[in-house]
């Protein structure tokens, strides 16, 4: 049973770093190594809908995160067209239904903090040209437009370009994603957005007291726009007894979320991050803040893994079309209205 609904359900991951591991190698061997390395995981899970964030490394801030964030995106077109009879680049509700009535996997682009943005916010608009449709503006500290959730003791807001960040990407039909971003940056964007929001890859503080995840208060606020919050896979950001380590751990914090936003407000982002830090050299993201992401995690170090998760809500009692929202549907639902 629970692979039959896994098999049929719109599986849609919102956070998946893969795009790292492929643009380290040669412009040459992308479209080749995701077809070897990757696109076999996300087979095996299911994934229908994947978002490949952009994520730049200390070793490229500053002077070169403009220019890694291009290769990057340049990265995820020549992928898709190398792979076009199995996945699709998209960028609205429409090609997302395109690809999947074809049966390819839909990949959408997402900016995560935006570094080779920084304060030039006129430069959403040319991202958003090249197949940008989610974008954060902090990532662990502190940047032009914001303070990430390390600096929560800052107690600050989004800066006046971050604010102009927010409406340019309203404007575009770009989903702004709180993931990362400081308490009070959140607060403040729950005051002035006017369009739904996304958490990409976020838990619930109420389980789990740390930085990265959200408040009750916070999740009530993302499902009050109309938003969606997806759930991340990391160990340390469920819980902090290393001895409880497993997937029941995430379907506590989906079901402590639905219980405060409703149904149709929770998704999955999963980060698996292993295999990609494990890719890199040197090791990417080593100003993490103390997480340790190669932390076991049986059965869910990637994609191919994700099955475990629809068969651990059922059995916890969830209804099936529920189970449906939360692998995927709430998330397309929100990509097919209020993207592109």
């Amino acid at each position: 049973m629970p692979q039959d609904l896994h098999s049929h359900a719109v599986v849609a991951d919102a956070h998946n770093d893969l795009l790292m591991a492929v643009t380290a190698r040669p412009p040459e061997r992308w479209a080749s190594f995701f077809r070897e390395r990757w696109l076999p995981q996300l087979r095996d899970g299911g994934i229908d809908i994947q978002v490949l964030p952009v994520f730049i490394d200390d070793q490229y801030r500053p002077e070169g995160a403009l220019r890694q964030t291009l290769r990057m995106i340049e990265c995820a077109h020549v992928l898709a067209e190398g792979n076009a009879d199995h996945v699709a680049l998209c960028r609205d509700g429409a090609e997302i239904d395109a690809a999947l009535a074809d049966g390819r996997i839909a990949l959408v682009l997402a900016l995560e903090s935006a570094p080779g943005v920084d304060a030039h916010v006129e430069l959403f608009s040319t991202l958003f040209r090249l197949g940008v449709r989610i974008a954060s503006i902090a990532h662990w500290g502190r940047t032009p437009l914001a303070d990430g959730s390390c600096e929560d003791a800052t107690g600050s807001r989004l800066t006046i370009p971050g604010v102009r960040a927010l409406r340019e990407m309203e404007r575009l039909g770009m989903l702004f994603d709180v993931s990362h971003l400081g308490a009070s940056g959140v607060s403040h964007v729950l005051e002035i957005a006017t369009r739904p929001l996304i958490a990409t890859h976020s838990c619930a503080r109420a389980l789990r007291d740390h930085h990265r995840n959200l408040p009750d208060e916070h999740l009530r606020g993302i499902a009050a726009t109309g938003g969606v919050i997806c759930v991340n896979f990391i160990p340390d950001f469920l819980t902090d007894d290393r001895d409880k380590i497993g997937v029941e751990r995430i379907v506590d914090h989906i079901e402590h979320i639905v219980s405060v936003t409703g149904i149709d407000h929770v998704g999955i982002g999963a980060d698996f991050i292993q295999e990609v830090m494990a890719d890199l050299t040197p090791p990417c993201c080593e100003t993490l803040g103390g997480e340790d992401p190669f932390l076991d995690f049986p059965g869910l170090e990637g994609p191919a893994g994700m099955p475990l998760v629809t068969g651990a809500l059922l059995d916890r009692g969830l209804a099936e079309d529920d189970v449906r929202k939360i692998l995927g549907g709430n998330l397309k639902r929100l990509m097919g209205s209020h993207m592109g």
